[in-house]
């Protein structure tokens, strides 16, 4: 199996530790909030030189 580059695992170890860090202050209600705001941050970043680009911004 190949390596993972350094980059992709601070950003899982981030990830994780941001989980540990909602479970353990009993904050799990935020973790659909942020899911949701990394789903629309991903929307603008890959449909911002696409065809769908008007589409998308109509809707905001």
């Amino acid at each position: 199996m190949g390596k993972r580059s350094a980059a992709s695992r601070e950003r899982l170890a981030i990830l994780a530790e941001l989980w540990l860090f909602l479970k353990k202050r009993k904050r799990l209600w935020l973790a659909p909030l942020l899911i949701i705001l990394i789903l629309l941050g991903l929307i603008v970043v890959f449909t911002e030189s696409s065809a769908l680009a008007p589409f998308i911004y109509a809707i905001f």
